[in-house]
């Protein structure tokens, strides 16, 4: 054996662990997707150009879907502006547009959408009856648009600080809970 074959070897290894450093700074980003980067803790950017794309391979990445999703919230009981309890749901329409404030300012932005959607409906339906004998007095059954609306501000107000933007909103479900 000669001294030239355990250099060779090593120098076949060293240039294995540099290809294999430099495979995984290799991105695909998907359409309708970013990818958050951080560079040891620190944000860097968001790459959301679909493609293939070389980034530094020490820096991580997490993938976000700006796809349009929906939510539709369980039928929640509540009581209405005059006190009779109601059972309502609603379906909200979202998308993320601001990764970083996706991925930064709120632990989990899926979960926080459930959360505050469902808050949101809660506290909107407090604020009309369900029913108005009168037409001057907006009421969640006669006003569907205008209490949507509504509804659509209150989410989005919630919504702002995870990035994410309410597209539509709308009730799904809406009755007199099962007691009455």
């Amino acid at each position: 054996m000669s001294q030239r074959a355990p250099m060779d070897f090593f120098a076949w290894l060293f240039a294995i662990i540099v290809l294999l450093v430099c495979l995984r700074g290799l991105v695909v980003v998907q359409p309708n997707q970013a990818a958050v980067l951080q560079l040891f803790g620190r944000y860097i950017g968001t790459i959301q150009d679909p493609g293939l794309k070389w980034i530094n391979p020490f820096y991580s990445q997490r993938k976000v879907s700006l796809r349009v999703r929906n939510f539709e919230t369980n039928k929640l009981k509540v009581n209405d502006n005059d006190g009779n309890p109601i059972e309502i749901g609603a379906v909200i329409v979202w998308r993320v547009v601001d990764t970083a404030a996706a991925v930064f300012h709120v632990d989990d932005y899926e979960n926080y959408v459930k959360v505050q959607s469902e808050a949101a409906v809660r506290n909107m339906a407090t604020a009309y009856a369900y029913d108005s004998h009168d037409d001057t007095k907006m009421s969640l059954r006669s006003h569907i648009t205008e209490v949507a609306e509504h509804l659509k501000g209150e989410v989005r107000e919630r919504l702002a600080v995870a990035g994410v933007d309410v597209i539509e909103t709308r009730l799904s479900h809406l009755a007199y809970a099962p007691e009455i």
